[in-house]
């Protein structure tokens, strides 16, 4: 099975936690994600759950992977997939329900809010669905 990888340092650590600054590498221009991919700025920080997380020292470079199978196609299907067919859903269903469009419109757009804060709600669920590992470079 294939990996995302990403280099880093290590910004800070918690009791469980390592958190590791990535830079958007140029690999990301090959990647067939990358226009789905959320990665646009520079760089971003990964927090990485681990055991061990005492092992690791404020500015040391690590990789942070991520495996690349069905972790990475679950990501995208809640974060890109499933919203849009809220969005498109109650569109077409409110329009379809004889709804004008500017409240069909409206709708819709609530409707995907409310995906998202539910999202943001689970996102304990999520953390534990979707793991990061962290190796030492």
């Amino acid at each position: 099975m294939s990996r995302i990888q990403h280099r880093g340092i290590v910004e800070s650590l918690e009791s469980d936690v390592v958190k590791v600054k990535v830079q958007k590498e140029s690999a990301c221009a090959a990647c067939h994600a990358k226009g789905l991919c959320g990665e646009k700025g520079a760089e971003r920080i990964i927090e990485v759950r681990t055991p061990n997380a005492q092992e690791y020292c404020v500015g040391e470079r690590v990789i942070v992977a991520l495996e690349h199978g069905k972790m990475g196609l679950t990501s995208l299907l809640w974060a890109y997939i499933f919203p849009l067919i809220v969005l498109l859903g109650v569109l077409f269903g409110a329009h379809g329900l004889g709804f004008e469009d500017g409240t069909a419109a409206t709708a819709s757009i609530v409707a995907t809010a409310v995906y998202y804060v539910a999202i943001y709600l689970l996102r304990g669920y999520f953390e534990r669905k979707i793991k990061f590992t962290i190796i030492k470079e």
